[in-house]
């Protein structure tokens, strides 16, 4: 093989990452020499250097590769700012009015979630949840969607290095009861918090989905149980599923 120019060594380094980030299933170094079409040795040089600069990292056993904390902090940030600016705002804001109730946009970070737009409702009561809050999975109903979209390995390897911590009396801390929880989720597709999170405030969450009906962010509605009690904010899903549908053709379109 003839030795690749600066230019053509960058744009791999650049095509290692998408392959990174966009794999199914994260792959080995001999998956990258095949993909990327460089020596292995040259491919381990380039997988090392974007593990020690934080854009990509070893899986548990340590045989593959996957995102790193750098890259995911990027894609966030690019997110957050896309969506303050995109056509996703107005559809927020517009979903809002229709129901008269705060709603946000989130996406999963690692073991977290982080709030990506958010639009507040006119209410003097409100709870307030700034844009880049990051808050937990297993008691917010976007978190609980998540997790109840993603595989069992995924549920079970979360679960035994983040032990579950209790925000209220109603956080579901036994994993038993949670796994109960995440099932009716997964046959429903609809998140909520009853409290489980904070004191005093209900949530619902829908999915929105890649175009590999995968799910990549969820909107969700959330506020102060005496106003919104969850019966009430199920209620909504209806229209969450219509922003949702709104918001996955942006992400489709581009």
């Amino acid at each position: 093989m003839t030795t690749p120019t600066t230019t053509g060594v960058s744009e791999r380094a650049l095509l290692m990452l998408e392959i990174i980030a966009r794999a199914e299933e994260p792959p080995t170094l001999n998956d990258l020499v095949t993909l990327i079409e460089l020596p292995k040795a040259t491919t381990h040089r380039f997988v090392t250097l974007l593990e020690k600069l934080g854009f990509a990292k070893r899986t548990i056993d340590g045989k593959r590769y996957e995102i790193g904390y750098r890259l995911t902090e990027l894609a966030i940030d690019a997110m957050r700012h896309s969506f303050q600016l995109a056509p996703r705002r107005a559809i927020l804001s517009g979903l809002v009015s229709e129901i008269g109730e705060t709603c946000n946009i989130t996406m999963l970070d690692g073991t977290e979630l982080v709030y990506l737009d958010r639009v507040e409702s006119d209410w003097p009561l409100q709870i307030r949840l700034k844009i880049g809050s990051r808050v937990p999975l297993h008691c917010t109903a976007s978190g609980k969607l998540f997790l109840g979209l993603a595989p069992a390995s995924l549920r079970k390897a979360l679960f035994q290095s983040h032990p579950l911590r209790k925000h209220t009396p109603r956080t579901i801390v036994d994993l038993s009861a949670l796994e109960h929880e995440l099932d009716k989720i997964r046959k429903t597709k609809i998140g909520t918090d009853d409290e489980e999170f904070i004191e005093g405030m209900t949530a619902a969450a829908v999915p929105v989905m890649d175009s590999k009906g995968n799910i990549c962010a969820t909107v969700a509605v959330h506020g102060p149980s005496v106003r919104l009690p969850l019966a009430r904010a199920l209620a909504l899903t209806p229209a969450l599923l219509r922003a949702a549908k709104a918001i996955e053709s942006t992400f489709h379109a581009r």
